[in-house]
């Protein structure tokens, strides 16, 4: 009698075949533990990176100018009327004023000028355009006490002293050199053949940049306009070297007026930073969905 051997239900592997690598967590993802550790790691880190704020704003409860060198006193008289002299009686609206005309203004011309500069370099090749870019970069090595002074002069001879255009070409020329630099980096990912199909489209080189170009560099814009903005909002020795009026400082300058030769007011001084933290976090809020992608574009493109 001869015995037949079953045949098999399903496929089978031919002899020698390694087994699959098993997987380290349930759907392929990292193990309780190693979660639990980046997640404690992560934890950490925000909560390092969040507590001068929430320090901060703990001082700013304290009515007394002498509290923060008896923090644990606060908890007793916690009190928002800080902020409602701030609010009521200072500068405050004056100095909001003056800091989002000058960060704007930085913003929109500094972007504009470093983006035409950044896309005619990394599509043009003039004379020069490789020493041009070293000459912006260069400008970054002087310290602002060598500037001030030829700057004040500058200045005085184009009657731009205690003027908001003046201190915004100041930053402009602090802040389109870097951005120039960054502009031309992520102008250099967008592939030339889109210039070439919109000068086919009969578009100028003007045009092919605003209507092709720009809009694919969003993220890019997005880093070098939060730049500009930031570089603008919290600069300190332009602004109370060139600004003359009370009313025309910005928020870093006016800050100082809450502190004196014999006296100083934390209390107001701290409940005033809280405040001044609102339009900055606002901004960041408009840019932040091209912020992460403008910053790693250099490392994830080309």
């Amino acid at each position: 009698m001869t015995v037949e051997k079953p045949e098999p239900t399903g496929p089978t592997d031919p002899p020698g075949t390694p087994a699959p690598p098993r997987p380290a967590g349930r759907g392929g993802r990292p193990g309780r533990t190693a979660a639990l550790a980046s997640h404690g790691v992560l934890t950490v880190a925000s909560l390092i990176a969040l507590f001068p704020i929430a320090w901060l704003f703990f001082l700013s409860l304290g009515p007394d100018k002498d509290d923060y060198l008896h923090p644990g006193r606060i908890w007793d008289k916690m009190t928002f009327d800080n902020y409602s002299f701030v609010l009521q009686h200072t500068n405050f609206f004056d100095w909001m004023r003056s800091s989002l005309i000058v960060s704007l203004g930085t913003t929109v011309i500094g972007v504009l000028v470093a983006a035409t500069t950044g896309y005619a370099v990394s599509r043009m090749r003039f004379p020069g355009y490789r020493k041009f870019m070293w000459v912006l970069l260069v400008t970054q090595m002087f310290p602002i006490a060598v500037l001030i002074v030829p700057m004040y002069q500058i200045l005085s001879d184009l009657q731009l002293i205690d003027n908001y255009l003046g201190l915004i070409l100041v930053y402009c020329s602090t802040a389109v050199p870097y951005c120039a630099w960054l502009l031309k980096g992520y102008f250099d990912t967008i592939p030339f053949e889109i210039d070439e199909a919109g000068r086919v489209d009969g578009l100028t080189p003007f045009g092919t940049f605003a209507r092709l170009i720009l809009p694919l560099a969003k993220p890019g814009l997005a880093v070098a306009a939060f730049y500009s903005f930031i570089t603008a909002f919290g600069e300190v020795a332009f602004a109370s070297t060139f600004m003359l009026s009370d009313t025309k400082y910005t928020f870093a300058v006016g800050l100082q007026s809450f502190v004196s030769e014999h006296d100083a007011q934390r209390n107001l001084m701290a409940a005033t930073a809280v405040l001044v933290a609102i339009p900055v976090s606002a901004f960041f809020y408009l840019v932040q969905k091209n912020l992460v992608a403008g910053l790693t574009a250099g490392g994830t493109k080309g």
